[in-house]
């Protein structure tokens, strides 16, 4: 049976969604390499996963990209105003 995912790369400047079919018993690796994007930090419906994570039917894999700046840091800037 094959399972059907979709690959989510959401950057600044759109997103990119890539819907690919794998055989069962896939990873997340397959996944990034089926779909031709690639990733150091993944999830599946924002979960953190790990590149042998293995998926199921309709997984949504995501990739994160690293923060601009971290949140503390952030909320201390606005609260200083």
């Amino acid at each position: 049976m094959a399972l059907r995912v979709e690959v989510v790369d959401a950057r600044p400047d759109g997103t990119e969604v890539v819907a690919v079919r794998l055989p069962d018993g896939s990873t997340v690796r397959d996944a990034l390499a089926a779909s031709g994007l690639k990733g150091a930090q993944v999830g599946i419906f924002g979960k953190r996963a790990t590149m042998d994570t293995r998926l199921a039917d309709g997984d949504r894999v995501e990739i994160y990209r690293p923060l601009a700046m971290d949140p503390k840091e952030t909320r201390r800037r606005r609260a200083r105003g």
